[in-house]
């Protein structure tokens, strides 16, 4: 069967290929809106999409045309090609799903009669290969029934031939508008889940392979997992992988530190509450676990918290529901908990300071992370991370650090662990003054550790070579102005540098 579009194909004759369509685009939706992945991801990451949304290039579209009737096809191919887009064909059902498979599809224009399916029927399998493209149904026989499964079934719209003729391109332009920002989300997601996953915690050292190990194994489930250590040992970038690594990581992850707010404030930024409960509660707000269903809430700091709240948290964990502060209807919840402290929480029970059924229900999967004295091994690339990451941020030619740079961080007790390490490289990135990071731009108390052994430091050699450690320190290496502090000549300062091996 032949259908004539109007007086579209009298239109086409001299018509030359638009390319509107290849233009950036700046009037994309309201993100959040939209596409609620957008608050799933931290806070901090969020700004760097919506950036990269704004300033999106739109690659030419693919559009996928599956008709039958080979007039009807070379025709609309003709259309679509005249805007700027690339056409791939099919005249029956099987045909229009290999090429599916086989080629990235923006939008579909499909035909609902055709010989071996049924176009309706069709979408969701289409949906199913390419969840993000969208499909345009297009019939001769148009009924209400159909429409209405049609859109059920997933399509973008559902069009008459020859009734809607004019519509074919702005449907197109929109379906291509909508499927090209689902596949951008769908990329920044995938980069977000591959900036939180293992692999991107740095260390292969026995006690870091053995918790990533057990974070890995428990990742997969929905069990609540307590991240023990020293501060600074990397227990929040544990519990963002361990959610990146799970079911829920589709779903929100929110995190909140326990001992950065006072026990009222907590509790309502935790639970929420209703207008008017307190002083100050001008409208109802949705706490933090509500905003985490689905998906998993960090509880940082856990061994700060209240005691009169942990009771309201324990009652979390075993139903699932809580009370708003000036609520008296409960609010029911599906959260995957995940706490850290660097507290001993049995011992904090047993002196009455933690609830002891609560440690009890938190520590169902313990995992205890390693200080980094524990593993020295680790302390090179670590910083060699570091460095790379200070240097692209401040612009600088460093490449990474001498021996004795090295040697000091390893002979370091890191009593702030991983967190002093980043602002002990961020400094020395902004003091050094070659390509490569030397003890000169290490703070005094890395010299000090350095000297040798403690017995030895009372020798007057020993203050003499940490005396000119701490002025070529001063001085930023500069050897000069060093001797001139010193009140020595510049060749006795020579001699001395070679003679402490400085």
């Amino acid at each position: 069967m032949f259908l004539v579009f109007g007086s579209w194909l009298n239109d086409l004759v001299n018509q030359e290929p638009r390319t509107k369509n290849l233009e950036p685009r700046t009037n994309f939706p309201q993100t959040t809106t939209i596409f609620p992945f957008f608050n799933l991801i931290p806070s901090t990451t969020q700004n760097s999409v919506t950036q990269q949304l704004k300033t999106f290039h739109p690659v030419k579209a693919n559009i996928l045309i599956i008709d039958d009737e080979k007039d009807i096809l070379n025709l609309l191919s003709r259309i679509i090609k005249l805007e700027g887009y690339n056409v791939f064909r099919a005249e029956t059902g099987q045909k229009g799903l290999k090429a599916m498979a086989k080629e990235k599809i923006h939008a579909v224009i499909c035909d609902v009669k055709l010989p071996d399916a049924n176009g309706v029927e069709l979408v969701p399998e289409i949906k199913k290969i390419s969840p993000h493209s969208e499909v345009i149904l297009n019939t001769a026989f148009g009924t209400i029934s159909d429409g209405v499964t049609a859109i059920k079934n997933g399509a973008f719209d559902y069009i008459t031939k020859g009734d809607d003729n004019n519509k074919i391109i702005p449907l197109v332009s929109k379906a291509v508008d909508k499927a090209l920002l689902q596949f951008r989300v769908q990329e920044l997601e995938e980069q977000v889940s591959e900036r939180f996953n293992f692999d991107k915690i740095v260390g292969r050292s026995k006690p870091m392979l053995h918790a990533m190990d057990m974070a890995k194994k428990v990742a997969s489930t929905n069990t609540t997992v307590l991240l023990t250590g020293e501060t600074g040992t990397g227990k929040e970038v544990f519990s963002q992988a361990i959610h990146y690594e799970s079911q829920q990581k589709h779903k929100p992850f929110v995190a909140i530190n326990c001992s950065a707010l006072g026990k009222d404030l907590l509790e309502s930024e935790m639970f929420g509450h209703k207008a008017g409960s307190f002083t100050g509660a001008n409208k109802d707000k949705i706490g933090l676990f509500e905003e985490a269903n689905e998906g998993t809430i960090f509880l940082d700091e856990i061994g700060e918290m209240d005691i009169v709240l942990q009771a309201k948290l324990l009652r979390v964990l075993e139903t699932g529901t809580f009370l708003k502060v000036g609520e008296t209807k409960e609010t029911k919840v599906n959260v995957r908990i995940i706490a850290a402290t660097n507290r001993n929480l049995q011992e904090e029970s047993e002196t009455g300071n933690f609830r002891l059924d609560l440690f009890y229900r938190l520590s169902v999967f313990s995992i205890r992370l390693p200080a980094l004295r524990e593993r020295q091994e680790d302390i090179p690339p670590i910083a060699q991370y570091f460095i790379n990451m200070h240097a692209t941020k401040m612009n600088r030619q460093i490449t990474g650090m001498d021996d004795a740079f090295q040697k000091a961080l390893i002979g370091h007790n890191w009593k702030g662990n991983i967190r002093e390490m980043k602002n002990v490289i961020e400094r020395a990135v902004i003091l050094a003054s070659g390509n490569e990071l030397t003890v000169d731009c290490l703070p005094f108390d890395f010299l000090v550790e350095n000297v040798g052994n403690p017995a030895d430091s009372l020798k007057l050699a020993a203050m003499e070579n940490l005396h000119i450690r701490k002025v070529m320190a001063y001085t930023k290496g500069n050897k000069t102005k060093a001797a001139d502090l010193l009140g020595i000549g510049v060749a006795t300062l020579y001699r001395k540098i070679e003679e402490y091996g400085l």
